[in-house]
């Protein structure tokens, strides 16, 4: 019997692995400013919606302060929202 396996996946179990390995921010960050676009929109997914931490790879205070600032740009307009169809 040969030692190789199957798939190529890389992972542990034969799932291949999902999400991000590194954070979108930095772990210093401490304020997330609503009028940077271009960053917020890293944190939104195709159909508009927020990315979760598990897939963004934030803490827990870092991924308040981007749902924050996400609603907050919505509110003005600088980001859509769901469509909800």
């Amino acid at each position: 019997m040969s030692a190789s396996r199957k798939g190529g996946t890389g992972g542990s179990g034969g799932r291949p692995t999902k999400g991000r390995k590194k954070p979108l921010l930095a772990p210093d960050v401490t304020h997330v400013d609503y009028k940077d676009v271009t960053l917020l929109r890293t944190f939104i997914s195709d159909r508009g919606k927020i990315r979760s931490r598990r897939i963004t790879g934030v803490t827990p205070q870092q991924q308040r302060m981007v749902t924050r600032a996400i609603k907050n740009a919505r509110e003005l307009a600088l980001l859509p929202h769901t469509t909800g169809r």
